[in-house]
């Protein structure tokens, strides 16, 4: 498995119940071992998290069923990340 870095950037209309949705949604993906750390940013501007895919193709589909994703009140890139 690879990991990728997930950004998270809060768009100005970004609705607060979608929080709870994506926070759900990072604990069903810790439970099958593939977020290894996810927070957010101090600023309160966005957050992060590591995730374990098979490959690109595999993150950016995981990613495209976060409620994040899905309510669009965030900006998010995938970066496949060669961290040792």
């Amino acid at each position: 498995m690879n990991r990728y870095l997930i950004l998270l950037i809060r768009r100005p209309h970004l609705d607060p119940a979608v929080v709870p949705l994506h926070l759900a949604f990072l604990d069903g993906l810790r439970e099958e071992g593939r977020v290894e750390l996810s927070g957010g940013f101090s600023d309160k501007s966005g957050g992060a998290y590591l995730l374990r895919a098979a490959d690109l193709a595999e993150a950016t589909a995981i990613v495209q069923n976060d409620p994040a994703h899905v309510s669009g009140g965030w900006d998010i890139t995938v970066y496949e990340w060669q961290a040792s």
